[in-house]
């Protein structure tokens, strides 16, 4: 279902809240929109949708880096997270796994795992 879950935290079978207050969510939402889609702000989103007609090479994983990377900035800007970590993985042939790991403005690391499809 493409859903994503925090890595840490919930056990098994039970929903977890979002103990940060709509961060995670907000990193989400920055990166499965599309970039310049979000009708209230054309900033919002990223260029991961892009990726989709890549070809399932090692340049594709920098991009997609990249990509995750100028999406969630803007979060460090106005203060709300401290640190952003972008690691990239390759899980199965035709899709890669984006781990997002995101530090809050009073320290908390937060993670969850992103997947990206390509060809």
């Amino acid at each position: 279902t493409r859903d994503y879950l925090p890595d840490a935290g919930a056990r098994s079978g039970e929903l977890m809240r979002d103990p940060a207050y709509g961060l995670l969510n907000a990193a989400y939402l920055r990166l499965a929109v599309p970039l310049g889609s979000w009708l209230g702000d054309v900033t919002l989103g990223s260029r991961l949708h892009l990726l989709a007609r890549e070809k399932d090479v090692s340049r594709v994983f920098v991009l997609a880096q990249q990509y995750a990377e100028q999406a969630l900035k803007p979060m460090l800007d106005d203060g709300r997270l401290k640190s952003i970590s972008v690691r990239t993985q390759h899980p199965r042939s035709g899709w890669l796994a984006l781990g997002i790991e995101i530090t809050d403005a009073l320290g908390e690391r937060r993670s969850f795992t992103l997947p990206v499809s390509v060809v």
